[in-house]
């Protein structure tokens, strides 16, 4: 590890993050497979510590959250005997807070759907906000306790239950590949008096799709799944260093008084920092670590 560039970590942090899995990672950048696993873990403790940091006092007062499933070693339903039960086999749920204004990720947890889960998430959460916000939720009934938990009556707190079946017209809908459509959605208002017109978990089910795509280890029906729950960890950590400091999101440009566009991360956009990170600034956070 410590005989690797700055630019060579560079290289194998754009794989990574691009989608590429670690074998293909090792294919693109000549590096040993043990040596980019080691980058990652090692990498990844470095962003998630970094951000544990600058994640403070955040202007956000739009949220949206939601959990994405994801497993490890192998599906729940081959895990051997005697690791049944145990975390980090079969099946993991990462839950995800997204600001609807900035996109910043603010908060992130690799863990269980289980209440206990939802208390940690939500009071790292709130931790984490300078103001009251406005809360919009899926209707896993976990966040009901936590939120009230954390959060207490200083939030306002919307659930949305999404409603899903079979085409219209149609009796059958094939389920292994293609989900069934929405065909309702049932708001209830929990705590407060949220804007019905921010009630929304678009965001939030936009950003599944972005971690799917971003990391090898969520996407469906292949072989790059996560062997270790730590390495999963590590990747999400990467990912969101990634995503919230490096990565420039369309919607966020806005244009100067002197008719030039400035391109903007979600981090820029929350005023956590002035500036797009580059790879090499997200490596040298081994050295500082």
């Amino acid at each position: 590890m410590n005989r690797l560039s700055t630019e060579k970590r560079a290289q194998i942090i754009a794989s990574l993050v691009e989608g590429n899995s670690i074998r293909a990672t090792v294919r693109m950048t000549g590096a040993a497979k043990n040596t980019v696993v080691k980058l990652l873990t090692d990498l990844g403790a470095a962003c998630a510590a970094y951000q544990d940091e600058a994640l403070r006092d955040l202007p956000c007062v739009n949220i949206q959250c939601d959990e994405i499933w994801s497993f490890c070693y192998s599906k729940a339903k081959n895990v051997p005997e005697e690791h049944r039960g145990t975390f980090g086999y079969g099946d993991v749920w990462t839950w995800t807070a997204i600001c609807a204004d900035t996109k910043l990720v603010p908060s992130w947890l690799v863990g269980e759907r289980t209440t206990d889960d939802a208390w940690t998430f939500m009071q790292d959460l709130k931790d984490r906000l300078a103001h009251r916000v406005q809360l919009s939720t899926d209707g896993h009934r976990a966040y009901l306790s936590a939120v009230d938990f954390t959060f207490g009556d200083d939030v306002d707190f919307a659930m949305i239950h999404k409603l899903y079946g079979p085409e219209e017209g149609t009796t059958i809908q094939e389920r292994k590949y293609s989900p069934n459509v929405c065909t309702g959605v049932d708001v209830r208002i929990v705590k407060g008096d949220p804007d019905p017109g921010e009630i929304s978990t678009s965001y939030v089910e936009r950003q599944n799709l972005t971690m799917r795509m971003g990391m090898r280890r969520f996407t469906r029906l292949t072989n790059g799944f996560s062997k270790k729950v730590e390495n999963l960890a590590h990747a999400v950590s990467l990912h969101y260093m990634h995503y919230n400091f490096a990565r420039v999101h369309q919607s966020l440009t806005v244009e100067n008084d002197d008719g030039t566009r400035t391109k903007r991360t979600p981090a820029m956009a929350a005023g956590v920092t002035d500036h797009v990170c580059t790879l090499g600034e997200i490596a040298a956070l081994l050295d500082s670590n």
